[in-house]
């Protein structure tokens, strides 16, 4: 029996509940929001990897899909961090999107490149033009958070927002084992994982996924199902 992306359908499943859950119990504020987009990514993206390697729904159009989707990751990551740390953003920040925005565009004009070249279990590999500067624009951004995370935890003064940071730190650092893993392997001549390097990030990325969840229960005024409605019942009165 072929069970190739069922570990993607049962991640996409549990990141659907919690985004589902996610939409009706808590604020709906600057940050949660930034979270709740990541977590359907993420959930789009483990639905996208099933369909393609279970269903075989392998046109060229689904791994294009399936990387533009998570090309807007590590930028909302990037604001994510910057909203935690300044309560006014200056809209040029935006601009960290256009990489993402200029890559979705080129792939457009180039779908019949993309291909999904392997499935197991766990995870799928693909073929895609421009590998190496996707890459870098990829893990960039991701670095960049890693770095102003640290640097914001030892000066901030909040704790609930310390709190937040620390788990933020903790997520985005989980998510690049992958990476250090695959250029070690790199450095030894061994390039097996490279192609599959972003399907396996978003298998590390269910526990980014838990941890944005609860970025956005710790982040919401209220901390369990009876607390909440008796905050929306008394907002009605």
């Amino acid at each position: 029996m072929n069970f190739n992306g069922i570990i993607s359908l049962l991640i996409a499943c549990i990141e659907f509940l919690l985004l589902f859950n996610l939409l009706v119990f808590v604020k709906k504020n600057k940050v949660n929001k930034i979270a709740l987009t990541m977590i359907a990514l993420l959930a789009s993206y483990q639905a996208m990897e099933f369909l393609m390697c279970q269903l075989e729904m392998q046109s060229s159009f689904f791994p294009f899909f399936a990387f533009v989707l998570i090309s807007f990751l590590p930028p909302l990551n990037l604001l994510l961090t910057i909203n935690l740390k300044n309560q006014i953003i200056n809209k040029k920040i935006y601009l960290i999107f256009l990489p993402a925005i200029l890559f979705s565009v080129y792939y457009l004009f180039v779908i019949p490149q993309f291909a999904v070249t392997s499935c197991t279990v766990l995870y799928a590999s693909y073929h895609y033009p421009l590998g190496d500067l996707f890459g870098f624009f990829y893990y960039l951004p991701i670095l960049i958070s890693i770095i102003l995370l640290v640097r914001f935890i030892k000066v901030c003064a909040d704790k609930k927002i310390k709190l937040i940071a620390k788990v933020l730190l903790f997520g985005s650092i989980f998510i690049s084992l992958p990476v250090l893993f695959g250029f070690t392997l790199m450095l030894l001549k061994n390039y097996s994982i490279i192609s599959a390097m972003e399907s396996i990030m978003c298998k590390f990325a269910f526990v980014y996924a838990v941890c944005l969840s609860f970025i956005c229960l710790y982040n919401s005024p209220f901390n369990d199902e009876r607390n909440y409605f008796k905050y929306l019942f008394s907002n009605k009165q």
